[in-house]
């Protein structure tokens, strides 16, 4: 039994302790985020926007109008989406988060992409995508 002294500390520690799973999922939630949001810029034609939420590493390698053609021309789907969803998330041992998405682009095709996302300044960021055609889409 806790002493009743005890008892306000006791609260607080339960509520501001988290389990290293529970961390985890609200990262991989929470890493989700800036995805989505680039994802819409792109709808936008806004590559302003959608550059903030790459990484210092992607930034180190492509300018502003290098990202944006390397999107367009590498990444169609991604560059212009209908729709996109998180199918899959997993923490890695660095601490970064890796997405699954599926993504179905304006042209018709549907990729799956897989974003590495790190963080940078208490924000996530995107560090890179692999994409490929959806292994579940028909034909």
């Amino acid at each position: 039994m806790i002493p009743s002294t005890l008892a306000p500390l006791a609260l607080l520690l339960a509520l501001v302790i988290v389990t290293p799973e529970a961390r985890a999922q609200t990262d991989e939630k929470a890493a989700a985020e800036p995805v989505m949001r680039q994802l819409e810029a792109f709808r936008k034609n806004d590559y302003d926007t959608a550059y903030t939420f790459a990484s210092e590493q992607i930034h180190q390698l492509f300018d502003r109008a290098a990202f944006e053609r390397m999107v367009k021309t590498g990444y169609p789907e991604i560059a212009d989406s209908v729709r996109a969803s998180v199918v899959a998330t997993r923490t890695g041992p660095d601490g970064h988060v890796y997405l699954v998405i599926t993504i179905r682009g304006a042209n018709g095709q549907q990729i799956e992409a897989m974003y590495d996302m790190v963080r940078e300044s208490g924000s996530w960021k995107i560090n890179g995508v692999v994409a490929r055609p959806d292994p579940g889409e028909e034909a």
